[in-house]
């Protein structure tokens, strides 16, 4: 049965099949290794953990049900278990005391249930469901989008998938393109997982931008629209990669506000435009910015936008686009700088949660008529790139020698020599140059997958089982976001409340059922000095006030901080 296992009797029904699952049964129990996660249980249950898992998560009779397994993951990711892989190194006992078991599963079995949900269950629908609920849950948060793309390197051999630049490396590397959808704070809703990458502007169209029409709560009625010019179903912000006003026009047919950097910008506006203002940013900070506004026509589109220039302290402009006739200059900065706040998640997401790592080393085909890159095309660009090098190289050469001859008398035979051998080069390299842009041209950039050939073709990374797991992470990270807003009410630096968080998390607590009483006390050990006991004290008072039920008992948690049990006499 394994290490640890001390419930025989249903584990032995659990193998004959007579048993769906095993309900969480507590006993007393003190110095429980990092127990403190369950702290975070009302927050995991109040983003959806549970919420519709039922209805989309297919799972099997077992010992282990699907309401353990989700709490196990949850608190793994929160505990900074970044894989799968990385739970057979956990104290099996001690996780599993904290979801109500005498321990967790092995990771031959995890992966197994894993690849059930993937092969029998909805976890798309699953994850689809919960970014609609979150978005009805917050739908002024949810009336300003923001997308950006992530690029997730992929080392390994099972298929040679497409490179593509990683500016957080500065190289061209194998891998898959998310494009993730966050609110202004940085809470994440959904994730778009390309293996081929046609583009920002491509993937809004058609899949961000259809999903958010159709999910977006208290979106305005045609009839407010006609009646205001100016107001707009949502607004989306992105980097200048997204930058076109064509999509701009399509956008606004669509009453979409659009915000985005300007690509190209040759102008400088005098300084006696700019004038200082207050900008509000969304975590609540004031910051004082010198702003200056244009409108600006783009007449092929027949479109008016608005330009907002930032002048910084080193003379810099940097330039916003928007369609939003509605907000001041003040509330468009902050709504466009406050990108980095998805900038912040997708750093904070790789090194605290491992959103890159693989969960499953299957492939899955990609649809025949998928456009890709052609080969040709590329190897031309590629040649033409090559040989304009040399043939700058060569120009240079050139010049050097007629300078070198227009200052001392130079070895005539030798000269003329030089310099009919890299003239004749010049020649040469152009014609190849031009003849090679002729061919570039009758080539086609994109073609269907189906007309690849055989040794450049590649399958895409199943994505199913990703996307389950990434699901749950982000419901950890909404978790961990909520408590660490809760503390940054008692705490004047706002920055330490995460990392308070997380010591939570980590920090050993003691477990008490009490049946008679329908109790489960969860009784944390001390902090690192007095002032995080204060704060977690009053995070206690507020996770108590929500009279939360630990799911399949009957069971109130009660959160306490052993130092307050202390009778005072007997501190030391």
């Amino acid at each position: 049965m394994g290490l640890g296992c001390t419930r025989e009797q249903e584990r032995v029904e659990a193998a004959f099949g007579g048993l769906n699952e095993a309900v969480p049964a507590f006993v007393p129990d003190q110095d429980v290794k990092s127990a403190g996660v369950l702290f975070a249980l009302p927050a995991l249950l109040l983003n959806g953990l549970l919420k519709y898992a039922n209805n989309y998560l297919s799972f099997p009779k077992g010992y282990y049900g699907l309401q353990s397994f989700l709490l196990l993951l949850s608190f793994a990711a929160l505990l900074r278990i970044k894989s799968l892989e990385a739970i057979r190194y956990c104290e099996a006992g001690e996780l599993g005391k904290a979801i109500g078991l005498d321990r967790i599963p092995e990771i031959r079995t995890l992966r197994k249930k894993v690849k059930y949900i993937t092969n029998h269950g909805e976890p798309e629908q699953w994850s689809k469901e919960l970014s609609k609920y979150w978005m009805e849950e917050d739908p002024e948060l949810a009336g300003i989008l923001y997308v950006d793309g992530h690029v997730r390197v992929y080392s390994g051999s099972k298929t040679p998938l497409p490179k593509r630049y990683v500016s957080r490396q500065k190289l061209c590397l194998r891998g898959l393109t998310d494009y993730w959808v966050n609110d202004a704070v940085g809470k994440p809703f959904f994730v778009v997982s390309k293996a081929v990458n046609p583009g920002l502007l491509s993937v809004m169209r058609e899949q961000i931008i259809p999903r958010l029409l159709r999910d977006i709560p208290k979106q305005p009625t045609g009839e407010e629209l006609k009646a205001n010019r100016h107001l707009y179903r949502f607004g989306v912000v992105f980097d200048r990669e997204g930058y076109s006003p064509e999509f701009f026009k399509e956008m606004w047919e669509k009453r979409i506000a659009c915000y985005t950097y300007k690509k190209y910008v040759n102008d400088v506006w005098p300084e006696s435009e700019f004038i200082e203002k207050e900008v509000v940013l969304n975590n609540g900070e004031v910051v004082k910015m010198k702003l200056a506004e244009r409108g600006v026509y783009f007449r092929k589109q027949d479109l008016w936008v608005r330009e907002i220039r930032k002048l910084t302290d080193t003379g810099h402009q940097t330039s916003i686009i928007t369609t939003d006739f509605m907000n001041n200059a003040e509330v468009l900065a902050a709504r466009m700088f406050s990108r980095w706040s998805q900038e912040n998640f997708l750093k904070y997401m790789m090194e605290h949660y491992g959103i890159d790592r693989l969960i499953e080393y299957e492939q899955e085909a990609i649809s025949e008529t998928t456009k890709v890159v052609n080969p040709r095309y590329r190897e031309l660009e590629s040649q033409i790139k090559t040989k304009s090098t040399l043939l700058n190289r060569q120009r240079v050469k050139y010049g050097a020698l007629v300078l070198k001859a227009e200052g001392e008398e130079p070895d005539i035979r030798k000269y003329v020599q030089e310099k009919a051998t890299i003239r004749e080069s010049i020649d040469t390299l152009e014609k190849e140059i031009e003849q090679l842009k002729a061919t570039k041209k009758n080539t086609e950039k994109h073609i269907e997958f189906s007309k690849l050939p055989e040794d450049k073709k590649f399958q895409d990374l199943k994505k199913s089982g990703k996307q389950f797991v990434d699901t749950i992470k982000m419901i950890a990270y909404r978790a961990e976001t909520a408590m660490a807003n809760t503390l940054q009410e008692y705490i004047s630096k706002k920055d330490e409340a995460r990392s308070l968080v997380r010591q939570i998390f980590m920090t050993d607590a003691d477990i008490m059922p009490d049946e008679k009483n329908g109790v489960l006390r969860i009784t944390i050990h001390n902090m690192t000095n007095p002032r995080n006991n204060r704060y977690v004290q009053q995070l206690c008072d507020v996770l108590n006030s929500s009279e939360t039920l630990f799911p399949g008992t009957n069971l109130r948690l009660v959160y306490n901080l052993v130092s307050n049990q202390i009778p005072p006499d007997q501190e030391f």
